[in-house]
């Protein structure tokens, strides 16, 4: 599991958390029945709070990412393909609604929304 964070992300740090272990579970770096380190020793190797860490642990408990046993510690959920997809489908429209509001704030229209999607989606090289 590699966690890394970012002073200058406008993210709070459990967050950047959150998005980085839903990533890994969902690209499947993390698989179901994986453990994860306890919340005091991912604290103590960021060099954080324990807050952050509870709080990212509780969030992704909430979503359906991970179960916690009391005594055992805290364990990627059981995913089927089809939940697995509805997650992701659901992590995807949670980022695109961010960037359509930003897209809307800077009055862009769609079409130039869509063709930088389209751009980031297949970087042209130069």
């Amino acid at each position: 599991m590699d966690l890394f964070l970012s002073g200058s992300s406008p993210l709070p740090i459990y967050r950047q958390l959150f998005d980085q272990l839903c990533a890994q579970i969902l690209d499947g770096r993390l698989k179901s029945g994986d453990a994860l380190p306890p919340i005091r020793t991912v604290a103590k190797e960021l060099s954080i709070s324990v807050i952050p860490v509870k709080r990212a642990w509780e969030e992704l408990e909430s979503a359906g990412f991970i179960e916690s046993f009391v005594g055992r510690g805290c364990f990627i959920a059981p995913m089927s393909a089809d939940k697995l997809q509805r997650l992701k489908r659901a992590m995807a429209a949670d980022k695109l609604s961010d960037a359509a509001a930003y897209c809307r704030g800077l009055g862009l229209t769609m079409a130039e929304a869509e063709g930088l999607l389209k751009d980031a989606w297949e970087p042209v090289e130069k």
